[in-house]
């Protein structure tokens, strides 16, 4: 989808394609408040707009970024803000299941993780520490996310 927008008094064509293409090479900053969801990532919206349009995050606001964003067809919310369960509150398997979806686009990544929330996802263990530490944070725990069940599971490769 393809829209042209206007921010900071400046037109911009842009592509949800084009963007989910070049924010898959990027590591998302820490979400203060707002997040839009690309290609399963959570990323802060004035980091999307910013790293696209080449703009200064000083130049729009968060809520200008996320309207965009979600015009063009990307979800968006607020953290914390968690998905109604169904009527009779969530079972243990739902759960289970909401912690694989969380993962699934971490598939063969480290990830450092907090309260069961991925803070980031990074190709090697080093470079996912070395982002909680540039920004101050801790993680309960660190992981690489298996590529498949097998690996999963402890084989040894043939």
């Amino acid at each position: 989808m393809t829209r042209t927008v206007q921010i900071n008094r400046q037109s911009f064509d842009l592509d949800s394609e084009n963007i989910a293409r070049a924010m898959s090479r990027v590591l998302p900053e820490p979400i203060q408040k707002h997040y839009v969801v690309i290609g399963g990532r959570r990323f802060p919206p004035k980091q999307v707009i910013a790293a696209v349009t080449g703009l200064d995050r000083a130049d729009f606001t968060t809520h200008q970024a996320r309207r965009v964003l979600r015009g063009l067809g990307f979800g968006a919310a607020r953290r914390g803000q968690r998905r109604a369960s169904p009527a009779g509150g969530s079972s243990s398997g739902e759960k289970e299941r909401s912690s694989v979806e969380r993962l699934r686009p971490h598939i063969g990544q480290w990830v450092a993780v907090k309260n069961e929330e991925v803070l980031v996802g990074a190709p090697t263990a080093a470079e996912a520490i070395a982002w909680l530490s540039r920004h101050d944070l801790a993680a309960d725990s660190v992981f690489r996310v298996p590529e498949d069940e097998r690996a999963a599971g402890g084989a040894a490769p043939a």
